[in-house]
C-alpha cells in the first residue's frame, strides 16, 4: 500500500484503516513481539534462549509477551518431554502470514537506519512463507 497524501479518503475508509491497523498493532505492536518473531524464525527455542537472543527483555516481560502471541495465535508452547515442565517455543502456521510484514519492515527498517545514520546495515534475507 502507497501512502497518497493529495488523496483525501471517505471518512468510513479511514475508520476501517484505523480499526484495521489498531488490530494489527495490538497483536503485533510494542517493542517485544515481532523481535520474539524473528528469534523463532527458524526453529523453535526454550525460554533462555529466547531471551538470550531477544537483547533487554526481561524473564518477566518475555513471559508476558509469549502469553499474549500463544492466545493470538502466533506461537506454540511444545513440552521438550513428555511430563516435563521445560517447554519449547516454536511459530505456528498463522505466523506465516506476518511474512510480508517482516519483510517489509526489515527493508524499510535498513533505508531508515541508512537515512538517519548514512551508513546502512547488512540483513540477511528473513526465511519466511508468504501468503498468496
Amino acid at each position: 500500500m502507497q501512502v497518497d497524501k493529495k488523496r483525501h479518503p471517505s471518512p468510513e475508509a479511514c475508520a476501517a484503516s484505523l480499526a484495521a491497523v489498531g488490530d494489527a498493532m495490538y497483536a503485533i505492536g510494542g517493542k517485544w513481539k515481532l523481535k520474539i518473531i524473528v528469534a523463532l524464525i527458524d526453529h523453535r527455542r526454550r525460554f533462555n534462549e529466547l531471551q538470550r537472543l531477544v537483547e533487554g527483555i526481561s524473564a518477566k516481560v518475555l513471559s508476558n509477551e509469549l502469553k499474549d502471541m500463544e492466545m493470538n495465535g502466533f506461537v506454540r508452547r511444545i513440552p521438550v518431554a513428555e511430563g516435563s515442565t521445560l517447554m519449547e517455543y516454536e511459530l505456528t502456521d498463522y505466523s506465516d502470514t506476518l511474512g510480508d510484514v517482516l519483510h517489509s519492515l526489515t527493508v524499510w527498517g535498513t533505508m531508515h537506519r541508512k537515512k538517519i545514520t548514512g551508513r546502512s546495515m547488512e540483513i540477511p534475507a528473513l526465511e519466511v512463507a508468504s501468503v498468496d
